[in-house]
Parts: structure tokens; sequence; C-alpha cells
């Protein structure tokens, strides 16, 4: 059994508590906040069986095999040194930090001290996802020359909001552009070119981003993102002999319909249980089983390489959290 602990008790952590009820030999145990009535009020609704008044005490439950931050993520950096501080195993909502340093210091931090730790980047956990880069790999629609992925949501957003205010990360760039990067990075790696562009809130973050990389392999990625308006929230990746559509939304597709030349397009059906969160907690139990302190599906390499082109792409549009 893999004890958890989640650290917050927002929205997603809710999800999260629910869906980890959905995953084989894990036990939800505690929960921590900043305050002590927001901990008892989670835990009463989830059925935690402690809760804790400050994040500290949480982290310094030694019962926990792991903790999940789930904070904005202005605070994942100091929520995630809180608990491996304390030696405590963490997978930390995407996305990891704000900066490249931050989540640097945090991957030096852990690999030092042989404590587990992952960026709850479910995307790359999820098996249609997973199945879809088995087929690019296999040579399914032949080599890569076009990524294009959309994240777009409608507001509006009271300037207070964690989407619009500086202070908590806001801007659609790192909670929904985060999709689309890491997408075309998953599938095209570490762009050579990087070019952006972005309005910019009266708040000073990005609301509606359009970016594009460029790959020496001829390769191309046209990405979005934006916080003023629904976008389809679809990705089609191209390739020389086909195409693979991921229907919305595109990080958690129920179809992937696949193009082959010359061949009656190909549609595969996911079958969803819960919001979609219990792909990564099996893949945290299951490293944690193996003695791993990273996994392969979402390696502290990709973390950082992700947040490295997040980092060009806001000193680009001049979007700076510091």
């Amino acid at each position: 059994m893999t004890r958890w602990g989640i650290l917050a008790t927002g929205n997603i952590a809710a999800q999260f508590a629910a869906d980890l009820s959905l995953v084989p030999g894990a036990e939800l145990v505690a929960v921590g906040s900043r305050t002590a009535a927001s901990a008892e009020a989670f835990a009463a609704r989830h059925g935690v069986e402690r809760a804790y008044g400050s994040w500290a005490d949480l982290a310094a439950d030694d019962d926990l095999d792991v903790v999940y931050v789930a904070t904005p993520h202005s605070a994942h950096h100091e929520a995630t040194m809180t608990c491996l501080d304390a030696g405590r195993a963490v997978l930390v909502e995407k996305p990891f930090t704000l900066d490249l340093a931050d989540s640097t210091e945090l991957v030096e931090t852990a690999r030092s001290r042989g404590i587990f730790l992952m960026e709850a980047m479910w995307m790359r956990c999820n098996p249609v996802v997973r199945q879809v880069c088995d087929l690019v790999a296999d040579g399914a629609i032949g080599a890569l020359t076009t990524v294009q992925a959309d994240f777009g949501i409608a507001g509006p957003f009271p300037p207070e909001s964690r989407m619009r205010a500086k202070a908590l990360g806001g801007g659609a760039l790192l909670d929904l552009g985060v999709y689309p990067v890491s997408l075309a990075h998953l599938l095209l790696g570490v762009p050579e070119h990087v070019r952006s562009w972005a309005k910019i809130s009266p708040e000073g973050v990005d609301e509606n981003t359009g970016i594009v990389f460029g790959y020496d392999s001829g390769a191309v990625a046209t990405l979005s993102c934006g916080i003023l308006g629904q976008t389809p929230i679809r990705a089609v990746i191209g390739g020389t002999t086909g195409r693979i559509e991921l229907a919305d939304p595109f990080f958690r597709p129920g179809t992937v319909t696949v193009h082959r030349a010359g061949a009656e397009p190909e549609t595969i059906v996911a079958e969803h249980v819960g919001s979609g969160y219990q792909d990564e907690a099996i893949e945290v139990q299951r490293c944690l089983a193996e003695g791993l302190t990273e996994s392969p599906l979402v390696p502290h390499s990709a973390t950082l390489e992700v947040m490295g082109l997040l980092d060009a792409v806001r000193a680009q549009i001049g979007v700076s959290y510091r």
C-alpha cells in the first residue's frame, strides 16, 4: 500500500483525491494546508484520516510515502522544498515552478538526496497519448513535419484570480501553454528556434500567446494558448506519409484518428475513467515500488527542458514573475 498525502485543498487537490480512489494500492491518509480549518474541511469531505494546519507538519508525517503538491504554481517551489527537506517523495502539479532556476534547484536537491520527484504532467502518463507516441516512433505517419496544438479558455477572469494575478504566476502560458509546449517537446524535442508573441494584460501577464518552434530537421510546431476565448483544444501531428488528430482535449483525448497515406482513417477510442489524474499516480507508485528516483515517462530532463522553453517564450513576450 502506498500512503499519500495531499498538500493544498483547492479544486485540483479534490479531483486528485477522488481519482486516487481508482488507483490500486493507493491510500490517502493525510492532507495539509496553511490553515487547520481548510485541512480539516478537506479531510472531512474526502474521508482523510489526518489533517495538518501547516505544510511542514504534513511533510514531517513519517507515515507518508509520497506527497502530491497541488498549490497554485507560484507556491510549488516552497511547498516542494518543504517536502524534500523532510525526506518525502513528491509529485508536483504542473508547471513545476515559475522558472527554470527554481525547477533546477528542486531537481538538484532531490537528486542529491536520492528522493523521488516528478512533475504531474499527466498527459505524458495518459495511455492514449503514450499510444500516439508509439505510433509516431514506429513510423506510422513517416518523418514528423508539423505539430499543431492550442489551449484557450473563455473568461472573463477577475484581476485577482490565479489566471490573471501576477503574484500567482498568472497568464495563459504557464497554466495552459505548458500543454502544447509539452506535446511539441514530447514528439520533437528541444527546438533550435523559438519565436513568440503575446497580448499582455494590465496585470502584466499574457492573455493570448502564439508560439512557433523551428527544428533543424525542417519540422515546425505552431502552438497557442489564451484566456480570452475558447479554442478547439485539439492537436494535429503531421508527417511525410500521414497525420494523427487528437480530439478535444488533446492532452486526454477521447478519440485519436490516424490518417495513413492510401488507407482508410483508423480511429482509436479511449475509455476514460475519473478525471485522469490516476494515471500519474499509478506511475508514481510504480517508480516507488522499483526504487526509482525519477520517472522514465516524466523524466527530470523533460521537465527542465520544457521549463527552459517557457522561460524563452516569456523573455520574448516580456512577462517576468521575479
